[in-house]
């Protein structure tokens, strides 16, 4: 034996494990080391002669070390894939941090849409009980039929059924933004309402963004913008008040916004032009907004009611009130009109069930089974304002669409929203052991169909704490109709070490040609 060549090669079999041991994780590296130091020793006594170098010995000494890359490497992926099947991917605490961070990212969103942010400053009008439309009876109320000089005569006369009226009339007239400069420029053609001063205060109807000291003490013209109008030309500017226009050569103050969505005037108002009843009444039709009285409101038993009007040559004129008051409703109540619907509706499209439990009596103690029903709680918690902040963000993110879309894609995203998350917890709640929350794992499948009125067949699947059994039938008959929990005793133990390592690591050393991935 060559003592220059024994010294040369004798240390490089355990440079090559100790190089290997680099691929095995941390906490598994010294054992995974003495176990094939171990494992060494015996080979270079079963392939190395005492008395005399082989080269034959040598190669099978080192093809045995390069072996232990390859279980090196496949213990680390070994251990990357236990770590993601029974890790953090599994834990109730990564669930709820998970939908903590999807409800932060609906709300930044809602906080960064200037639609959202509009949609929330615009609170829905509440308007004044007993607010009617007056129109010619013959006529579409969406036609202009009230003269000024009929307003004129109701406003000046005492009435019994009617404490306050208000006019107005529609008119489409280009707008400028820049009134100062003397250069052309394209001028927008906005329909314009020529309202009288009392109109917001008849109908109660507060403007948002509206500061006293924006009130301009001149004769110059106010106008209030209408909630689409604000978003589509303004991108719901907060600070649009204060703001000057052009309307043909005169000059005119923003001063406000009125939330749109309940009011059912017709004419399509963009923007409201609050002007005295000399400049809006000398001619022209117009719409006319009543109040009414006490006695008016007992006579009015519908949404609509008729109206006699005597001329002055004693002809009549037959007229219609029809009521105003609600229209759209603002984001919560479609919400909570969405999330009621979800809740009756889930029963039909999935099982609210739990399961069922074997007759055992190794059960959870009280304080397991109040936190598995808080974490179902926290899910749900957590579920319903991310649907109510998701279906805000779809809906009224784009600036530019108007109120009645925006409230039908709520409607739609929200409803969906709450019903397949709704599904998902409780799909997700059936799948996670009763004791430690974690989703049961390696389904196998029990039983032959074609005896299922016989014998137990199904899919059974693991805790891999070693707590429970989940037994899921493949058919439902009356006698196994759900799925069922049995629970695990103290028996069981020895396969789930307390390490929290699983029963699979066990396994794979005595049979290592399974695959329990799968």
């Amino acid at each position: 034996m060559s003592p220059l060549w024994e010294r040369l090669l004798r240390p490089l079999p355990r440079a090559l494990l100790s190089g290997a041991s680099i691929f095995v994780p941390r906490h598994e590296r010294a054992e995974w080391l003495r176990e094939w130091h171990a494992e060494l020793w015996h080979v270079r006594k079963a392939c190395m002669p005492e008395d005399y170098f082989s080269w034959a010995g040598e190669q099978e000494v080192l093809a045995f070390c390069l072996g232990a890359f390859q279980d090196a490497l496949c213990l680390r992926q070994y251990g990357s894939q236990r770590a993601n099947n029974l890790g953090a991917s599994e834990s109730p605490e990564l669930c709820i941090l998970c939908l903590a961070v999807l409800l932060s990212t609906f709300l930044a969103a809602a906080l960064l849409l200037p639609g959202v942010r509009a949609v929330q400053a615009l609170s829905t009008p509440e308007f004044a009980p007993g607010l009617v439309l007056i129109y010619d009876a013959g006529a579409n109320n969406d036609e202009p039929t009230i003269s000024s000089g009929q307003y004129r005569a109701w406003k000046r006369l005492r009435q019994r059924y009617f404490d306050g009226f208000a006019f107005y009339k529609v008119t489409q007239e280009a707008v400028g933004r820049e009134p100062d400069s003397n250069t052309s420029h394209a001028q927008a053609r906005w329909q314009i309402g020529r309202a009288t001063p009392n109109l917001f205060r008849l109908m109660r109807t507060q403007v948002r963004f509206q500061s006293p000291a924006e009130r301009t003490e001149s004769n110059m013209p106010e106008i209030i913008l209408s909630e689409a109008l604000w978003k589509r030309e303004f991108g719901a500017d907060p600070h649009v008040a204060g703001r000057m226009l052009r309307l043909g050569i005169h000059q005119a103050k923003i001063v406000g916004v009125a939330p749109d969505g309940s009011w059912g005037l017709p004419g399509n108002v963009g923007a409201w032009l609050l002007q005295s009843d000399s400049d809006v009444l000398p001619n022209g039709l117009g719409y006319v907004v009543a109040h009414l009285t006490p006695d008016g409101e007992a006579e009015m038993w519908t949404q609509c009611m008729r109206i006699t009007v005597y001329g002055p040559n004693e002809s009549e004129d037959d007229l219609l009130g029809v009521s105003l008051g609600a229209g759209n409703p603002g984001p919560w109540g479609v919400f909570l009109f969405t999330a009621f619907l979800a809740l009756l509706t889930l029963p039909a499209t999935t099982s609210v069930s739990l399961g069922e439990y074997a007759v055992c009596s190794h059960k959870p103690s009280w304080s397991r089974r109040l936190y598995r029903w808080g974490f179902l709680g926290a899910k749900i918690a957590l579920l319903m304002p991310i649907a109510y902040l998701a279906s805000l963000d779809l809906a009224y993110g784009c600036t530019r669409l108007d109120v009645t879309t925006a409230v039908y894609i709520q409607l739609v995203a929200s409803f969906s929203i709450c019903l397949f998350g709704l599904n998902w917890a409780l799909r997700d709640q059936r799948q996670r052991c009763p004791v430690c929350l974690r989703r049961v794992v390696h389904p196998a499948q029990v039983g032959y169909a074609s005896r299922t009125f016989l014998a137990w067949n199904g899919t059974e699947l693991m805790c891999m704490g070693g707590h429970t059994l989940l037994h899921v039938p493949g058919l439902p008959t009356s006698w196994f109709s759900t799925q069922r929990w049995l629970y695990l005793d103290s028996s069981w133990s020895f396969l789930f070490p307390d390490s929290g390592s699983p029963i699979e690591g066990k396994l794979i050393s005595a049979f290592p040609h399974i695959d329990l991935a799968s």
